[in-house]
């Protein structure tokens, strides 16, 4: 297995940054041990560079030109291997390599054909699409292993997304650039890619969960057949004759959704770890109804469903994390291993590089624009936790409106996929 060149710049001029990316991917190019013949290039900018896109794949693309496919988009921060670029002009690039017949670029105008039986595929979306929570799950439905991964563009300029193919341009697009708005994108991959994905939501249950039994759209309106506002105080153990300190804690607080279909006796997958399980969806309390005792989420709600409210903290959120890079790394590492092999693996964050031991060619990982380091103790510490808990690894991705894992979209939750070799 070989390992993925990867790079990560920043510079307030884009064509200084690009420049900076390629000496970085040439020169890993050259080691032993790094793909030297990649195809397939990931690409993600922060929104600082969002109206450059074009430019930016169009020098990336002529200087790479063994390069025959690209896939990407945008977000107010991006990640790569130990480090976070959060509002500031940054561009991280990795190179795969794949065999050819194993993957397939896709977008809005050229979407993904019945010639090419995917088993999994990364996905980037609009969020501004309609129905997008549809599409993802049509998309997922499509697939053999009823699993995509990715996020929704995050801008504060043009939401664009990169989708190139070998010719320069994505069969049945025509003379388009390669850089898209609206719609769904990405890559397919067959069934000889391997992929090993977790979710990581990082939020501690208040208290039990509870059946919804009373609903209108968004509005929970009851709770195990009590006012659903009557559960939300008591558990928060607030009062709305004192409003400041109630609004305080519901601003505090979110709510756990299990679809009725994944319910295994009516409770939501709680981890040992006091964690949430990648059933439960994590939305937010965007108002209450006092007039009907009903909570207001920003998601439609239906009756059967479960809720557990719930709140996240720096510790819920490292814990978690730190447990999925735990369950890949468990996944792939062989019971036994040759001492000069345990040996690298053992090595500390300062000695630490990327080895071919562990298992993992490159890794991709998308997190909430809410989360980032801030959410985690300090700058980078998000993409500092995975580097020590999975170990020196390529890595790139980027922060998300949306994250996309299974056939949900999912909110304030991080997705890490890894490339492993069979």
């Amino acid at each position: 297995m070989k390992l993925f060149p990867y790079a990560h710049a920043t510079h307030p001029q884009w064509g200084m940054a690009a420049n900076l990316a390629l000496a970085q991917l040439r020169a890993q190019m050259a080691l032993h041990g790094y793909a030297s013949s990649p195809t397939l290039a990931l690409l993600y900018i922060t929104d600082h560079y969002a109206a450059h896109a074009k430019a930016i794949l169009d020098h990336l693309s002529a200087e790479l030109p063994e390069i025959t496919d690209w896939a990407g988009t945008v977000g107010v921060g991006i990640a790569s291997n130990n480090v976070e670029y959060f509002d500031e002009p940054a561009l991280a690039v990795m190179l795969l390599e794949l065999p050819s017949d194993q993957y397939r670029v896709f977008s809005g105008v050229a979407p993904l054909g019945l010639t090419f039986e995917a088993h999994t595929a990364l996905v980037h979306a609009d969020g501004q699409t309609p129905d997008v929570a549809d599409l993802i799950k049509e998309l997922a439905e499509r697939t053999d292993a009823g699993y995509v991964f990715g996020g929704l563009a995050a801008s504060r300029g043009p939401a664009v997304q990169f989708a190139v193919a070998a010719d320069g341009t994505v069969k049945g697009q025509g003379n388009t650039s390669g850089v898209f708005h609206g719609g769904l994108s990405g890559v397919a991959f067959g069934s000889e890619v391997a992929l090993v994905s977790r979710v990581t939501q990082g939020c501690l249950p208040i208290h039990g969960a509870h059946q919804i039994t009373r609903a209108d759209r968004n509005v929970v309106l009851a709770l195990d057949g009590e006012p659903a506002l009557t559960v939300l105080l008591r558990e928060l153990q607030v009062t709305l004759d004192e409003p400041r300190e109630a609004l305080v804690a519901i601003r505090n607080t979110l709510a756990g959704l299990t679809e009725p279909a994944s319910l295994v006796d009516a409770t939501p997958t709680v981890l040992r770890t006091g964690n949430f399980g990648p059933d439960v969806m994590v939305r937010h309390i965007i108002g209450l109804d006092p007039a009907r005792a009903g909570v207001a989420l920003a998601d439609g709600v239906t009756e059967g469903m479960a809720l557990a409210f719930c709140q996240r903290n720096v510790q819920a959120a490292r814990a978690d994390l730190m447990r999925v890079c735990a369950e890949i790394r468990e996944e792939l590492e062989p019971q036994e291993q040759a001492l000069e092999t345990a040996t690298a693996l053992a090595a500390s964050d300062a000695e630490a590089a990327p080895h071919a031991a562990r298992g993992i060619a490159g890794a991709i990982y998308v997190s909430c624009n809410g989360r980032g380091g801030a959410h985690f103790g300090g700058d980078s510490a998000e993409l500092q936790i995975i580097r020590r808990a999975l170990g020196d690894v390529p890595l790139v991705g980027f922060f998300a409106a949306g994250e996309i894992a299974r056939h949900h979209l999912y909110g304030y939750t991080g997705v890490l996929t890894v490339f492993t070799g069979k």
